[in-house]
């Protein structure tokens, strides 16, 4: 934590963290769970002091057991508990499944409403630091796919608390995913973009309302996380090349806002997608959907552009997860290869 002209600032995980110090000092029935979230305090830190401030009756270190702490999470979540569930890494969702998939998301439905499963579950996503095929994907599209589960992503820490808060109080499933690489962690090298001013005060951010990042008149890009940092330095770098860029950060995928993304292309008629998921069948080819249905009413310069991960496994080697990772530059490359472009009839 940093103070500076009696404004403090925290980290993303800092920022996490108090939010769910806040909620469950509101509300006996929020508690915690998952893998080294007790005296360690997480590994990316989302859970640091809570177990010295709550103990261990509401803040419980689990075996490596993802199935089985999910599965309880949604069992105590019908008996009208407020479980936040850490799975450790997103790759591991698989191991959990069911509880997930065919469970958290559908029993409310199955059940005619009568049954409420407010389960948060909190992971880290994301690459950039050689940690290999399984611990460096997003998979966000993945949760956004199925019906029944609310999505949300933040890329600061001003977000990661509101957003947080928010997620804690929705009656529905919430996949909350965080990257690692604006966690503001003392081990990782980091987007300091990510670390703003939070205020002490409990607040929420809405789910559904998208954030303008940067105004801009050329281009849109429509981006998400660690990706809006690299969005920004493109956009400086292309200002200085005379190219006005506007950035959009989505905050959550499900609810999606949709008219941010409509009335930025309106206004620039060229959409870029950096997204650092995979990109077939995900994120940049939802957006992209979105923009060709609405044709009739908005006139495009430029076809839309994606940038994702190529559909391979991120690699381990350093130079090559460089490579597949959207990066800076290449949505530098990316935006004047749009504005240097034009729809053809």
């Amino acid at each position: 934590m940093a103070a500076s002209n009696g404004q403090r600032t925290l980290t993303m995980a800092q920022a996490i963290s108090e939010a769910m110090a806040s909620e469950m000092e509101r509300d006996e029935s929020v508690f915690v769970m998952g893998e080294d979230i007790g005296s360690y305090g997480g590994i990316f830190g989302a859970t640091a002091g809570l177990l010295d401030r709550f103990g261990p009756e509401r803040v419980i270190d689990t075996p490596i057991s993802e199935a089985g702490f999910i599965g309880t999470a949604l069992g105590a979540a019908a008996e009208g508990m407020r479980p936040i569930a850490e799975l450790m890494f997103v790759d591991f969702f698989g191991v959990a499944m069911d509880q997930i998939y065919n469970h958290l998301a559908k029993n409310t439905y199955m059940s005619n409403g009568n049954v409420r499963l407010p389960v948060v579950i909190p992971t880290a996503i994301g690459g950039g630091y050689s940690d290999g095929a399984q611990h460096s994907q997003c998979l966000y599209a993945t949760f956004a796919h199925v019906p029944g589960l609310k999505v949300v992503v933040p890329s600061n820490a001003y977000d990661a608390k509101g957003l947080m808060i928010e997620a804690i109080r929705d009656d529905n499933p919430v996949l909350y995913l965080f990257h690692k690489g604006i966690m503001g962690l003392a081990w990782m090298s980091y987007f300091e973009g990510a670390t703003t001013q939070v205020p002490e005060e409990s607040y929420t951010v809405p789910f559904g309302q998208a954030r303008v990042v940067r105004p801009g008149s050329d281009v849109t890009i429509v981006t998400l996380s660690q990706m809006v940092h690299k969005a920004q330095l493109a956009a400086e770098d292309l200002a200085g090349r005379g190219v006005s860029a506007e950035i959009l950060d989505l905050r959550t995928l499900v609810p999606l806002d949709r008219d941010a993304v409509l009335t930025s292309v309106a206004k620039t008629r060229r959409l870029l997608i950096a997204d650092e998921d995979y990109l077939s069948f995900g994120l940049s080819g939802e957006i992209a959907a979105i923009v060709a249905e609405h044709l009739d009413t908005l006139h495009m310069e430029a076809p839309v552009r994606r940038l994702a991960v190529p559909d391979v496994p991120i690699p381990y080697s350093r130079p090559l997860e460089q490579a597949v990772i959207p990066q800076v530059t290449d949505i530098v490359a990316a935006v004047e290869e749009l504005v240097g472009s034009r729809v053809t009839a």
